[in-house]
């Protein structure tokens, strides 16, 4: 993938300082372009503008996904069904849990079960079945009295279970509530969470990234469907199978703090088994959910799914919320996502409980003076203090008896965590070997008997691509108002750069290429030149960049009409943060783009040289991503060319197997939700058929290796030539050389299937 280029960068500001005023005029029918400065960033500072905007949007538009029937309780659980499901799958929670009879007791030879003992209740180590090979561990509390209420304590992701329960040192007395709720009576079990430590992961010598281990579970599961939090939710729903098998009259209570808050809320929106749920130090807007830890990143939450709409799904089942001081950390940017939680203000909290109790005002209640929504303010507004306040609605507190007594030497928490990683990773490494089976079962639908059979099934899919994978505005784009200037005066081509009005606050912008001798009456084809990772226009025109080498110009100089758009995907933080606020509102960075290369593609069809049928697409590296999304949405691309990225590409995801992954990279933004059991590069291929194909690949190109390449084109190869019966569509070709642009092979195909005369030797 193609880094930041000071040469270029330098180049395109000479360029600029050095074009005269005479040469800057505008090309025929479109406005003189004045804007000055970097106009990458300002691209990425309008796509940012818009986005907030949409985010704030999203609060009005869920509406449209519920519809509520408070007619009895029995009709509003039905009523709110669809939306449990949907939470469930995009939350990951989708694999069948292990049934089980009892919890299993952790000892050695040296150390019992038995690790504490308080004045009424025992405390043992304990691990139990969830799904596939992934266990839940931590702590179960046993009164010796008669059992109140059954519960799972959740702790925050950088608190043991230990810790919880008074242990070890590290929660204020007051803050045990794991502790306390064993005081009161109850049985408590305490999972351990997956926690934010952070350490440089890596394989057989590649750099690798800084990861906290809860991004680094969540890499491979987000591309495989799953997700950090899904997982964490299996092994908490496990507990409560258990305690429904064991005490089915009993009831179930979820309560946590901060990451454990967050479960708690969720486990009990989707699994009305839970009779009572306690959130503390979590709870309010999530409007701001791109600034949290990427393993809080739920592609599509925002387009159903507050914090008070989950509310309104534990309705009308009791739920406490309290307003306490939630975990305080940053996270930097080092190879993982940048990432910091912050306490929300009160007023904050207090609007969004509001907001809440307003969607579940018409459940009818037995006692009109019974509140379903507890809402509670934590005492000194730190940390929990639930037995005070939320647990009172549940029985009276019990009288603080001190920490149990400790009877383990060494609990070895570290340890633990690291069996827990290994088998989520295990079980990702299971889902991404199955995930092609999953994609065949996924498009059995699609009939390959005849073009046109072909053609008719392959559109639910398309529609489902563009839905569910880039996402899709339905912003009616806004009128060019194309502006241009002329800055490239050369022996064969000229050059203007080109802004392109899409959506409020968005534009294309790009250069376009118009070949010198062009007359009257001719309709050129057009090659779309695309860039890759924080590229620019200027770096495929001129310069003789190492990766591109000027490939839009050689083709202007071949007779092509050729544009170099600016696509996105550069500044760093700055444009992968844009993919942290379009997955909440189910969009990607794609869901951006697409719009604007329809707009581009308009844009080019009205102009008097360009042919509009025969507009093709040809991009590396990030541009090769690109070429693999944005043509099966953009009809009036004719063709797509993927150079230097072609891919087994799911496997290039999720593996924590091979040196190429993104796993052990920096490029934080590039998993893609469900997309192992969709669409491969593959399948999108099958998307841009019947129009042609071609990859192009160097067997020194470090993005992947020959074999895999090769594997996955089989199949594209397979679809054109035997099922469709068009072989002469799909090419690939393999060539001794690097991360770049060969420009043979594919340029002959672009004169084969552009129809355009190659220039005489």
């Amino acid at each position: 993938m193609m880094r930041f280029s000071l040469h270029a960068a330098v180049a395109v500001l000479l360029s600029w300082a050095a074009a005269p005023f005479a040469i800057a005029q505008p090309l025929s029918g479109t406005e003189p372009l004045t804007w000055e400065g970097d106009l990458a960033a300002r691209m990425v500072d309008g796509c940012d503008r818009f986005l907030l905007r949409k985010i704030d949007e999203s609060v009005d538009q869920r509406d449209q996904h519920w519809h509520r029937d408070f007619s009895s309780d029995e009709a509003y659980a039905k009523s709110i069904e669809p939306n449990r499901r949907r939470l469930r799958h995009i939350l990951g929670v989708r694999d069948e849990r292990v049934p089980f009879d009892d919890l299993e007791l952790v000892a050695t030879t040296e150390q019992p079960a038995l690790v504490g003992q308080g004045k009424n209740y025992k405390i043992y180590a304990v691990r139990w079945p969830a799904i596939g090979d992934i266990t839940g561990e931590g702590l179960l509390l046993v009164p010796e009295k008669q059992t109140l209420w059954n519960a799972v304590a959740l702790p925050d992701a950088d608190v043991t279970p230990e810790q919880l329960v008074g242990l070890v040192e590290g929660v204020p007395p007051e803050s045990q509530y794991a502790r306390r709720m064993a005081e009161m009576g109850c049985r408590v079990v305490v999972p351990a969470l997956i926690s934010r430590t952070m350490q440089r992961r890596g394989i057989e010598g590649r750099r690798g990234a800084n990861l906290t281990n809860r991004e680094f579970a969540n890499r491979s599961a987000f591309e495989l469907g799953r997700h950090i939090i899904g997982y964490e939710l299996q092994k908490t729903l496990a507990v409560v199978d258990w305690f429904k098998r064991d005490q089915p009259g009993e009831l179930v209570l979820v309560g946590g703090w901060g990451e454990g808050g967050m479960l708690s809320l969720y486990a009990a929106a989707i699994d009305q088994r839970i009779g009572a749920a306690l959130v503390s130090g979590y709870f309010g807007s999530r409007q701001n959910i791109w600034q949290e830890p990427i393993d809080r990143n739920v592609f599509s939450l925002l387009e159903q799914f507050g914090d008070a709409e989950l509310a309104s799904m534990v309705a009308p089942r009791a739920l406490g919320i309290e307003a306490a001081g939630g975990p305080e950390i940053t996270l930097p940017s080092e190879g993982g996502a940048p990432g910091r939680l912050v306490t929300p203000p009160l007023a904050e909290v207090r609007e969004e409980v509001e907001r809440a109790r307003q969607l579940i005002s018409r459940i009818k209640l037995p006692n009109p003076a019974m509140s379903i929504i507890n809402f509670t303010v934590s005492g000194d507004g730190r940390g929990p203090c639930f037995c005070d306040a939320t647990l009172s609605f549940q029985g009276e507190p019990a009288q603080e008896q001190g920490p149990p007594r400790v009877l383990c030497d060494d609990f070895k928490t570290a340890e633990r965590e690291a069996r827990q990683i290994h088998e989520i990773d295990r079980h990702n490494q299971w889902l991404l070997r199955e995930s092609a089976y999953t994609r065949k079962e996924f498009f059995k639908d699609l009939d390959t008997s005849s073009p046109e059979r072909f053609q008719e099934t392959i559109e639910p899919y398309r529609d489902h691509f563009h839905d569910e994978i880039i996402g899709r505005f339905d912003d009616k784009p806004l009128p060019f108002n194309a502006r241009s200037r002329k800055t490239y005066d050369e022996q064969h081509w000229t050059g203007y750069e080109v802004v392109l009005d899409v959506f409020p606050d968005v534009f294309a912008y790009g250069i376009l290429c118009l070949p010198k001798d062009l007359k009257p009456g001719d309709k050129r084809p057009v090659v779309v030149c695309q860039h890759g990772l924080e590229g620019r226009p200027q770096d495929v025109v001129t310069g003789d960049h190492r990766a591109y080498h000027d490939f839009a110009s050689k083709l202007a100089e071949r007779g092509f009409i050729t544009f170099a758009p600016q696509n996105i995907y550069i500044g760093e933080d700055r444009f992968r943060t844009l993919q942290r606020k379009a997955n909440p509102i189910k969009k990607s960075l794609f869901a951006i783009m697409v719009p604007q290369h329809r707009q581009i593609v308009a844009w080019l069809s009205t102009l008097p040289n360009v042919d509009p049928e025969r507009i093709g697409f040809y991009g590396l590296s990030y541009g090769g991503k690109s070429a693999m999304r944005i043509p099966p949405l953009v009809d009036g691309y004719c063709l797509s060319i993927c150079s230097a990225d072609f891919n087994e590409w799911i496997w290039k995801n999720a593996s924590t197997r091979a040196t190429f992954s993104y796993v052990w990279t920096k490029e934080y933004e590039i998993f893609e939700f469900d997309l192992g059991n969709t669409f491969n590069y593959a399948e999108m291929a099958a998307l841009i058929a019947p129009r042609p194909f071609m990859v192009e690949r160097g067997h020194f190109d470090g993005v992947s290796s020959d074999e895999a390449v090769a594997y996955e084109f089989a199949k594209v190869k397979r679809l054109y030539a035997v099922d469709l019966g068009l072989g002469d569509r799909c090419q690939i070709e393999f060539f001794n050389g690097p991360h770049t642009i060969n420009g043979k092979g594919t340029f002959d195909f672009l004169h084969e299937h552009l129809n355009w005369p190659k220039p005489q030797p």
